[in-house]
């Protein structure tokens, strides 16, 4: 800090601060944590690497298509599958041969978990992957899916929030089929009773 005009300055009152600061930090505990011995507590959601739920990836390439960075690469084929009744036509599918992500590319943006439309990528808290070579750190399916089972749940939804729309329409029909039943059920108690006094 320099000296004020008009006052002098105390000479080595700057080294006197300095020093000052240094034991007052000398003197309080450390707070260094040994990483490979303790390791740290994370939040529950953080982004660590993408996890591959592959039962759920249709080969849509959603994800491929929208990454700023290209990193994901997939393989797939068509399979053809035979009708499921008689004199219905053949179905064909993509069947998933290849997916990689090349994390020495990857900018862990979250891009590719949002446009994924059947929930096949997720954010897995792992970040112990370092590896000795930069072509090492393209990770292919078999790791992906490895990293699934780190993947903490979700959160509960808020007690207090509305019931989600698919929830209530779904409700609504199984109470409808259920009403309908008892209705036919009450009907045919009715029938049989009725053909009981005639006979």
């Amino acid at each position: 800090m320099a000296p004020l005009p008009g006052i002098p300055g105390i000479p080595g009152s700057g080294l006197a601060k300095g020093l000052a600061v240094t034991l007052r930090t000398m003197t309080k505990r450390t707070v260094t944590a040994q990483y490979p011995d303790a390791l740290p507590e994370l939040p529950p959601r953080s982004r660590g690497v993408i996890a591959l739920f592959e039962e759920n990836c249709t080969v849509c390439m959603l994800c491929a298509r929208e990454c700023p960075d290209w990193c994901i690469y997939i393989d797939s084929h068509k399979e053809t599958a035979p009708p499921a009744a008689p004199g219905g036509r053949e179905r064909s599918r993509n069947v998933l041969d290849r997916f990689a992500i090349d994390f020495s590319l990857c900018m862990y943006c979250g891009i590719c978990i949002e446009v994924c439309p059947f929930d096949a990528l997720f954010w897995s808290p792992e970040f112990e992957y370092a590896e000795t070579d930069i072509l090492d750190l393209t990770h292919e399916r078999d790791k992906l899916r490895d990293w699934m089972w780190t993947v903490p749940a979700p959160p509960a939804l808020d007690p207090a929030a509305e019931e989600p729309k698919e929830i209530a329409a779904a409700r609504k029909a199984a109470e409808k089929a259920a009403a309908a039943a008892e209705a036919a059920r009450r009907d045919q108690g009715s029938r049989d009773d009725q053909d009981e006094g005639d006979a």
